[in-house]
């Protein structure tokens, strides 16, 4: 399966305003959840993992976060997707001593750990592209948004 089948217009949030990650991931959790795609725990373990193994990426003049937790937690696999009003303090993947302020958030769900790997690597194929992502930072509407995806799709 590729990226694109993953994401859930639903699921997709078009300059959302939250005040910080907590609240982003509280937002994102409360979307999924009331739709059936993660369990109870989906919160609690997406903010520890995030805590131990950070998921910011500084490309340059944006940057990215791709928080992640274990499969067990997932119902139903999804890919959220949030461009942000205001960008949040993320961590950074490769030095969480450092932080980095993220414009979009790809939040994973994903019940199989071979299906992980694979969105991963699409992910950072798409992210590395500045123009797609400066579309998907323009877009305005979740529909904007999954055509983006789907023109762009391998």
């Amino acid at each position: 399966m590729s990226l694109y089948e993953f994401i859930r217009e639903d699921l997709i949030k078009v300059n959302l305003t939250v005040d910080n990650q907590d609240q982003l991931f509280e937002t994102l959790f409360i979307e999924a959840y009331q739709r059936g795609y993660v369990k109870k725990d989906y919160l609690q373990k997406l903010k520890e993992r995030e805590a131990v193994f950070p998921t910011g990426l500084s490309m340059g003049e944006y940057s990215v976060a791709i928080p992640h937790t274990d499969p067990e937690f997932i119902i139903n696999p999804f890919i959220a997707v949030a461009t942000l009003e205001k960008p949040v303090s993320f961590h950074l993947m490769e030095d969480k001593s450092k932080q980095t302020e993220v414009n979009m958030i790809l939040m994973l769900g994903l019940n199989e750990p071979h299906s992980q790997l694979k969105m991963l690597q699409e992910i950072m194929t798409l992210i590395q592209d500045k123009s797609k992502i400066e579309q998907l930072l323009k877009a305005q509407t979740p529909i904007e948004v999954q055509e983006i995806l789907k023109k762009n799709r391998s």
